[in-house]
């Protein structure tokens, strides 16, 4: 066996040979840098390196003294950090997000640094200091979260509490700051990335959008729009709203200059991104106000408890619509759910209630369907016979039919006017009924958003890449309406006048476009309204109306003598002048040609 003696002479000897070769490599390189470069003055890559040194020893000095506090209760998760002083997540403990898996997802407003937001300060010496930027050190006492940090000299503390509702406390208090800044204002900065919660994208980005009062919580008002603009009044509170949750902060002595933009984001796990920068008064140089933050569910009756005009957060639609919505249709749902009833069936028993409302109304309606259909005959008659009349003549004489059968043809009008209101009112309705967010029916696992049972392996233009059967079921039983009723469509007596009757062919169709990413619960609505309405004209058509005697009642409308009404006497007047007006230029071009020969 070999022993190991130490270092020999020719390892001693090779290893200096090395050492004294690489010296000289290195002499040879120093000669050929700049000779600006000395070494009282370092290169500007070395100043990178030793900036980047400093860097990495700050942020794991940071991220050593970095440190999380939670605080929970039934409604709300919410965890503080000591980076900024700020809520870095909140969980609303009631709620699941849309998972398309089917399995649970949590409903996260803050979470993954999606959020961040704080106090801006320029300090004497014009450098802006923010918030957010500095490390707190943080003490929790109960549902109390205490964070504090400095300001060169100053101190500033952050002051969380966590109440029995949806909502977090947050005071503010300085001291020392008056030696710091050098104006009697800070601003306040949110960026907010809200995360997708529902399903269906476009839907829930449109009721994505920035809220808030003014004049006393008397004054709401949201931007959908790309910029938030108040620069001239107060804010008690801004925020953010989705679909069915909220996060808004309130200011005790409000937010002045309020300015935000927004940004659409059209794939990945955001919807949008959200900027607001609001300014808040120091009082002596110091920042001492309190501010309260509300992270809930847009749950009408919960919004209302607040007293804070929230309820408007609601998008349930404007004046008569929203009052609709208020006073009808959110009662009626609550009411009816309240026996233990499925969703699905409360919405078919909501509509009965609406046709039962509705059926005087509907059944003069169809009765003057009917009688339309009776005097057809004669109406073909008299366009027969002023074929080549004066147009105007010609419906003179149409009108005059009308008027001896006793049938005020606008009166068919007045079922048509009404059911506006009524659709744009559930219209806003189903997509922002929060009890109904998650509710199942049939094909359909969420009645505020459309069933996708027939999924498409490609994308159609306005359809997208599925087919709602709900949406195509009301498309259906809309164009069965249609085609019964059409054949009481007088046709245009006037040439020029567009036939409307393949328009009314058509009009059901672009139902299916509307429909097929709208929630499931309106076309299941429609549905149910459509079959009923299809129902009730071959009841009224085959037992309860009689033909014969609709003819005889006409009948005996001609014989009586007929008193204009004051519409009538107006239409008959209007007609007058027009065909005098016509008589009068016809007889000035006549003229005219006369001349010229």
């Amino acid at each position: 066996m070999q022993q190991n003696n130490g270092v020999d002479k020719k390892q001693m000897i090779s290893f200096g040979l090395f050492t004294l070769a690489m010296l000289a490599i290195m002499f040879y390189y120093q000669s050929k840098q700049k000779p600006t470069e000395t070494l009282n003055e370092p290169t500007k890559t070395s100043q990178q390196a030793v900036q980047s040194q400093k860097n990495q020893l700050v942020a794991q000095h940071q991220a050593a003294s970095l440190k999380t506090v939670q605080l929970k209760n039934d409604l709300l998760t919410v965890d503080f950090s000591s980076l900024g002083g700020q809520i870095s997540t909140v969980k609303l403990n009631k709620y699941q997000a849309y998972a398309e898996d089917g399995k649970n997802k949590p409903v996260l407003l803050f979470a993954n640094h999606n959020a961040d937001y704080g106090f801006q300060f320029k300090d004497k010496s014009g450098k802006i200091i923010n918030t957010k930027d500095l490390v707190f050190t943080s003490s929790a006492n109960g549902n109390v979260v205490t964070m504090q940090s400095n300001i060169d000299s100053a101190k500033i503390q952050f002051t969380y509490t966590l109440t029995d509702q949806y909502t977090v406390d947050f005071k503010v208090n300085t001291q020392g700051l008056s030696q710091v800044v050098s104006d009697q204002k800070a601003n306040f900065v949110w960026n907010y990335k809200v995360r997708e919660m529902e399903k269906g994208r476009s839907q829930e980005q449109t009721h994505t959008e920035f809220v808030y009062a003014f004049n006393n919580y008397k004054d709401y008002d949201y931007d959908s729009r790309s910029e938030l603009d108040e620069t001239k009044e107060v804010l008690n509170w801004i925020g953010v709203k989705q679909q069915f949750f909220g996060a808004v902060l309130e200011a005790q002595n409000g937010f002045k200059n309020s300015v935000g933009n927004q940004e659409m984001l059209e794939k990945g796990e955001y919807l949008k991104t959200f900027h607001y920068d609001g300014q808040v008064d120091l009082a002596g140089s110091e920042l001492n106000q309190d501010f309260k933050w509300y992270f809930m569910p847009l749950d009408l009756d919960l919004l209302k408890s607040f007293d804070k005009n929230f309820d408007e957060i609601l998008p349930l639609g404007w004046s008569f619509i929203g009052t609709l919505n208020r006073i009808f249709f959110i009662p009626v749902y609550n009411w009816l759910s309240s026996f233990g009833i499925a969703a699905g069936w409360v919405i078919f028993l909501m509509t009965i209630a609406v046709k039962i409302i509705l059926s005087p109304v509907m059944f003069k309606q169809h009765k003057l369907s009917a009688m339309m259909r009776v005097i057809r005959p004669e109406i073909e008659e008299v366009q027969a016979k002023y074929k080549d009349a004066d147009p105007m003549k010609r419906q003179q004489a149409t009108m005059e039919v009308y008027r001896k059968a006793g049938v005020n043809q606008f009166a068919g009008c007045i079922p048509g006017l009404l059911q506006v209101p009524i659709f744009y009112a559930l219209f806003r309705f189903f997509p922002n009924m929060i009890d109904l967010r998650g509710k199942s029916f049939w094909f359909a696992n969420d009645l505020t958003a459309y069933d996708d049972l027939i999924k498409l392996p490609f994308n159609i233009p306005f359809l997208g890449e599925h087919l709602s059967v709900f949406a195509i079921a009301c498309t259906a039983v809309i164009l069965i309406y249609t085609i019964m009723t059409a054949g009481n469509m007088q046709q245009p007596t006037q040439e020029g006048m567009p036939n409307m009757k393949p328009l009314m062919y058509i009009f059901p169709i672009t139902f299916l476009f509307f429909l097929n990413s709208a929630a499931s619960g309106l076309s299941w609505y429609y549905f149910v309204s459509n079959a009923i309405n299809i129902l009730i004209i071959l009841l009224i058509n085959y037992v309860i109306l009689d033909e014969k005697k609709i003819h005889a009642q006409i009948q005996e409308n001609k014989a009586k003598p007929k008193k204009e009404g004051k519409f009538q006497a107006r239409m008959r007047e209007m007609m007058e002048k027009a065909q005098e007006q016509q008589r009068q230029m016809e007889e000035l071009k006549r003229q005219q040609q006369n001349r010229k020969k």
